[in-house]
């Protein structure tokens, strides 16, 4: 049982003045979980999801700092007056960015990590990672470099970890944002399976369609308190009208319609021309003869997990200097070091690209346009962060933002550049349903600026909300290129569902 009683936990952080400050926490919580339950928390980014599970497996208060009152328990025994070791014993945990959890370099080693930990037999964990590695059908997975896997790959290396180790209760914030239809499939089936064991099961997610058949409660929250709770069969009652007036992503993708007309983009394109790159293992890359993607459109790059489609987005641009062919942009044909100063892109792992001591500064950074003055770009940026609800947070650092707002404010910093190409990999990472629809209308807004707009992204609500062109890759090949209509539709919702 795990017991939460009038728990309050604010975060502190410093600003860039050095101001002390408190922020998303939750407030006045209380809340039971009962043994073999399987919990859903979701709401708005910052609404205190995160915080709950870090209560749980005692991240807090042993790694994040910040006030806290009130009592955790698991099984009566006070999380906070634990030594941490001892908590993860019994709380297994997958975070939202899988790196943040990885102490090895190679993928098997990364697995065993935590049962070698705890001491356990050898024999034991390698018979346990083998069991795993076939359940989860990832044995392609073992034995690889942690460098060269997907964002997708990634987390399901932190889940096969977790499920080596076996624990009582396990603890998950965002597992689906970086995966594809299959591997959102598969980790539904080690959900299922872990609950069929009797496990715990705490899950913090926007996403819900993949768990409607598995939640014991839903538990929305905004700013750091409950609001609603919903049992299983009201969960599987609820419709898209019902989820769309909750503000919560639909739990069901084949309700999601196509209903925006767009403008078809420019007559001019974009094109790769002998787009070749492999890694260092031989196997796995692009290789694309010609591609042409329409100037001033927003083209969604779509694939399973692997298949190439962040590596495309490094090449275009120009961060893998390897990279052989040539793109040509308003028919001038652009080299590696050339795409750089044409390019902007906003990475799939945002922490990468945050530099600065408060959230204005991270946007002004990206500015690079000479005639804008000092007063200029600070209001520029101001008005960014209000479209994205971040002016708030104008003078917090980013590495004190919740993952959603960090993702926010890297997007906000793509959309100051004045560079005619921006590329989002993964870009509703972290985001909640309000928010989608945000950053879904700021991309139009680009588009209609007349920048070319290219999205990897496994996110088919936000491909139907701001997209008008689809290119699928598999196994670092295009097997699709075409304009998004509403005949297209029916055909994305069976990839997805699939």
């Amino acid at each position: 049982m795990i017991e939460f009683q009038n728990v309050d936990f604010a975060y502190t952080s410093v600003n860039a003045e050095g101001k002390t400050i408190h922020e998303n926490g939750i407030s006045g919580l209380d809340l039971s979980i009962r043994d073999g339950e399987f919990v859903v928390l979701t709401g708005g980014s910052g609404c205190g999801k995160t915080t709950i599970t870090r209560l749980i497996n005692g991240l807090i208060p042993h790694y994040y700092s910040g006030e806290l009152h009130g009592s955790i328990t698991i099984d009566g025994k006070s999380v906070p007056d634990t030594p941490i070791y001892e908590t993860a014993k019994r709380v297994g945990s997958v975070f939202q960015n899988p790196r943040s959890q990885f102490f090895n370099v190679n993928t098997t080693d990364e697995i065993a990590f935590a049962a070698e930990n705890q001491c356990r037999e050898p024999v034991e964990i390698s018979k346990a990672i083998t069991e795993t590695a076939a359940s989860m059908h990832i044995e392609k997975l073992l034995d690889r470099s942690i460098f060269e896997l997907s964002g997708g790959e990634k987390q399901i290396i932190a889940c096969a970890g977790v499920s080596v180790l076996s624990p009582d209760i396990i603890v998950l914030d965002e597992p689906s944002s970086n995966l594809d239809s299959g591997a959102i499939e598969k980790l539904k089936i080690i959900l299922s399976d872990w609950k069929s064991q009797g496990k715990t099961i705490v899950i913090a997610e926007h996403r819900l369609y993949f768990l409607r058949e598995l939640a014991d409660r839903l538990l929305i929250l905004k700013d750091g308190r409950i609001v609603r709770e919903l049992n299983a069969s009201q969960i599987k009652a609820l419709t898209f009208a019902d989820t769309e007036q909750i503000g919560i992503r639909p739990l069901s993708l084949l309700d999601i319609r196509y209903s925006y007309g767009r403008a078809s983009g420019r007559n001019e394109t974009l094109t790769l021309e002998s787009f070749i790159f492999t890694y260092k293992d031989g196997k796995h890359g692009i290789n694309i003869p010609k591609l042409e993607l329409p100037s001033g459109g927003v083209i969604a790059i779509i694939g399973h997990n692997g298949a190439g489609k962040s590596t495309l987005a490094r090449n275009i641009c120009g961060l893998e200097h390897k990279c052989k062919g040539v793109m040509k942009l308003g028919g001038k044909a652009l080299k590696a070091k050339d795409r750089l100063k044409q390019c902007y892109m906003i990475m799939q792992d945002v922490n990468h690209q945050l530099f600065t001591e408060s959230v204005r500064d991270e946007v002004m950074l990206s500015m690079t346009d000479k005639l804008l003055t000092d007063e200029q770009k600070v209001q520029k940026a101001d008005e960014i962060l209000k479209s994205l609800d971040l002016l708030e947070y104008a003078d917090t650092h980013p590495m004190a933002l919740s993952g959603g707002q960090k993702q926010r404010t890297a997007i906000a910093s793509g959309i100051a550049s004045s560079k005619p190409v921006i590329i989002f990999d993964e870009p509703t990472s972290g985001l909640d349903l309000a928010h989608m629809k945000q950053v879904a209308g700021e991309i139009l807004k680009l588009r209609d600026m007349g920048k070319t707009v290219i999205i990897v992204t496994h996110d088919l609500e936000f491909i139907l909300s701001c997209c008008d062109h689809i290119v699928r890759l598999e196994q670092g090949q295009v097997v699709e290129d075409h304009a998004l209509d509403k005949d297209t539709c029916n055909r994305l919702q069976k990839f997805f569902c699939k």
